[in-house]
This record gives structure tokens, C-alpha cells and sequence, in this order.
């Protein structure tokens, strides 16, 4: 039986390119080579795409060279279900032509993309466009998981648990940033999590206790992002993350985890250097299973697979909650839907080795591209026939009573 194509694609414009080449790393080192073709797929700072064995080697980004042999510049073949990535290159002679080639034919993509330009939307919809299967959630999930903003309301809209919650624009914070500091003492009081909309890993996210802090925090976050949330903070939480993982009607939560902080959140150095940055999420200090009753296990379990469901995710993707000891309180902090490392340490707590959980996305990504092919796209009318148009532009359509 011959193998599959898995095209593992990461990188990208993102403030999140170092964390997604790790967790992309980590993949290509445990997919079963037996069964998959592992191809990388890398995505520059710049936009530039790029595949190619040097690229399974962690050395290779510090820094990357693009120029080196062994790595070749590619891009996607658009037209539906070729899977195909292209190369230009000029031919041999003085007056040849430049000529493209098929370096690879991907059958299934493994999205391992953190951040804007990958996580957000953007990507799927191109894989959606090109008609080829991915592992990651779809177009609308993605970006309402990387929206803080956007988040947030659908899941007040859903009557789930969050905490209260302001937001701004820069625009809104330039002009009277004195109306901005008022309105958040009034709305929220203190302390409060000041975090850009559309960024993870904690990068520009800062706790603030009083109004210099809150300015400092607001100035810092709007360095990474146009639109901020201010969230209402908490008095030492424990901090919960569950995984869910399936598709359409059939999913599974992983046992849940509770991350160890030194400091009042978890920053970008505690969750990614902490332990050895080679590592990522997998290295973050934590106790698993998480030593909570029974009933609140329950109720997170249930609760992340209710939201994966609302959400219409796919394949792998991590909650995140706050739970307030002292009230008893569960609050939603966030959904990954390309949680950094694949949440794989949580899949392997609970027997799943991350070989197998590697086969499980495929299969899923096989799954809901084989359902989105067998909607009808073929639905005519006569409205064509009807169509005038003059040469002053279209006159409308003759005939019609619609």
C-alpha cells in the first residue's frame, strides 16, 4: 500500500512562528513514517513558502536560510483537489523559458500554525478554496477562536461561563485614554488582564492593579494589536485546560491538566522556556490528571465537548478555564483550536501515544472533506438564459417575477 502525502505546514507572518516550528518539529518527528510521506511545509516571516528535508531539522531556523541547498521555494496549486506544490524554475540555455514543476502532491495537510496568518482563518480558507483535506478546525471556528473579542460574545451568547469583560480600539484608547482607565475601573474594578484580541502564547497579555499599570498594559498590547480585551481578573485561580478532539457529532475530552505558575499568569517564558524550548507546551511544569473533585472533572469535560460541537471544530483543540476556589466559579479563559504542541502530552495521560493521535486527525480531516464533497455544488437555473446586458451595463434579468 503506498503512503500518504502528509504535508505538515507551519510558520508564517506570526508572532507565534517560533512556537508553531517547534510543535510542527515535534509532529514530524512522531508521525509513523511507515504509513506518511512527511513533507514540511514552512511558511517565512515574509510570506515565502518552502519545503524540503532540511527543514524536519530544528537547526535549520536559527536562522533559516532560504538559499541553502536542500530547501526549495514552493506554492500551492489552487485548482481543486491537486494538492500540488509547485516550483518555478528556469530551464537549461541561454534563451530558455522558466518552467514549473510538481515538487510534491499533498494528500492531507497538518495544520500546525499558531497566531494570526495560519491560526486565524486565513489558511483554512485557502485549503478550503485549493479542495483539499486539513486537520485543523474550519474557516468560522478558527477565527472565532482567535478572536478574543469575538469570542467572548459567542460564548455569552451560548450562556457559558465567562468572566465580565471591556474592550477598545487603539483609536478609542488615542483619543481620550483617560475615558478608556475611568470606564475600566467603573466596569471591572481591579485586578484586570489586559490581552491583545487576536494573539496566543501570552504574548502582550499583562495583569495591571491600578490605573499606571492598566495605562502600561493597554500601550503594551495595542503595540501587538488594533482592537485589546480587558477581562476582569481573579484572586489566585487555579488555572484547568481540557482538550477535545474529534469531529461532527463524535468527540472525546482528554483528562484535564492543571498548569504551575510562579507568577500570577502564565507568560510566554513560563509556557515555552521555561522547560527547554525545544519542547513547547510539553515542557510546561503541571500536575495531570488535574486533582479536582470528580463532579467539576465532569463538568469541564462536558463543557469543552458542548463548545467543540457549538464551535463545529475538528480534529485537536484546547480550553482553557479559570476556577475561583473561594466562590466555586468555572469561567471559560479561551479556546485553542491549534493548541500549541497539539495537546499531545494530554492524549498520551490518557493512553493515546501521539503516533495514534496523528492518525486519528488524518482520519478526521479525510472524513470532513469527503462530507464537504458530497454536498450538492451543482444546483442550476434558467437565470442565465434570461440575463440582458447593454451597453450601459445589465438591464436585469427579462422575464423574471422573483
Amino acid at each position: 500500500m503506498s503512503k500518504k502525502q502528509l504535508g505538515v505546514i507551519f510558520g508564517s507572518r506570526s508572532c507565534e512562528r517560533e512556537v508553531s516550528i517547534i510543535s510542527a518539529v515535534q509532529l514530524m518527528r512522531h508521525a509513523d513514517t511507515e504509513k506518511y510521506d512527511v513533507i514540511p511545509v514552512y511558511i517565512d516571516e515574509h510570506g515565502g513558502w518552502y519545503t524540503g528535508e532540511k527543514l524536519k531539522d530544528i537547526h535549520s531556523y536559527q536562522p533559516f536560510q532560504p538559499n541553502q541547498a536542500g530547501i526549495v521555494r514552493v506554492y500551492l496549486d489552487m485548482t481543486s483537489g491537486s494538492g500540488a506544490l509547485l516550483t518555478t524554475e528556469r530551464g537549461k540555455g541561454l534563451f530558455s523559458r522558466e518552467e514549473i514543476r510538481a515538487v510534491a502532491r499533498i494528500d492531507v495537510f497538518v495544520v500546525v500554525m499558531h497566531g494570526m496568518n495560519g491560526e486565524d482563518g486565513t489558511l483554512q480558507g485557502m485549503l478550503e478554496l485549493a479542495n483539499v483535506p486539513y486537520t485543523s478546525s474550519g474557516v468560522g471556528a478558527s477565527a472565532l477562536g482567535m478572536d478574543k473579542i469575538l469570542m467572548k460574545q459567542f460564548f455569552r451568547g451560548a450562556d457559558l461561563p465567562v468572566l465580565p469583560s471591556v474592550w477598545y480600539t487603539m483609536t478609542e484608547f488615542q483619543a481620550d485614554p483617560g475615558r478608556i482607565l475611568k470606564e475600566t475601573e467603573e466596569v471591572l474594578g481591579y485586578p484586570v488582564y489586559v490581552k491583545p484580541a487576536k494573539l496566543g502564547s501570552s504574548i502582550g497579555v499583562s495583569r495591571a492593579e491600578n490605573g499606571e499599570e492598566l495605562r502600561e498594559a493597554l500601550e503594551l498590547a495595542f503595540e501587538y494589536d488594533r482592537r485589546v480585551l480587558v477581562e476582569k481578573g481573579l484572586t489566585k485561580p487555579v488555572e484547568l485546560n481540557c482538550s477535545v478532539l474529534g469531529y461532527d457529532g463524535e468527540t472525546t475530552a482528554s483528562p484535564i491538566e492543571m498548569p504551575i505558575s510562579g507568577e500570577d499568569f502564565l507568560d510566554f517564558k513560563e509556557k515555552y522556556l521555561a522547560g527547554g524550548g525545544s519542547k513547547g507546551m510539553a515542557s510546561l511544569h503541571r500536575v495531570l490528571p488535574a486533582p479536582i473533585e470528580d463532579d467539576l472533572r465532569i463538568r469541564i469535560q462536558e463543557m469543552s465537548k458542548s463548545i467543540f460541537r457549538m464551535m463545529d471544530c475538528k480534529g485537536v483543540v484546547r480550553i482553557d478555564y479559570m476556577f475561583d476556589r473561594d466562590s466555586g466559579g468555572l469561567y471559560i479563559t479561551e479556546i485553542n483550536v491549534i493548541p500549541g504542541s497539539l495537546a499531545f502530552y494530554l492524549w498520551e495521560n490518557a493512553g493515546m501515544p501521539y503516533r495514534e493521535l496523528i492518525d486519528r486527525m488524518v482520519e478526521l480531516a479525510e472524513k470532513a472533506h469527503l462530507d464537504k464533497n458530497q454536498a450538492n455544488y451543482a444546483y442550476t437555473s434558467d437565470i442565465l438564459k434570461g440575463a440582458v446586458f447593454g451597453t450601459k451595463g445589465s438591464k436585469g434579468v427579462k422575464g423574471s417575477k422573483g
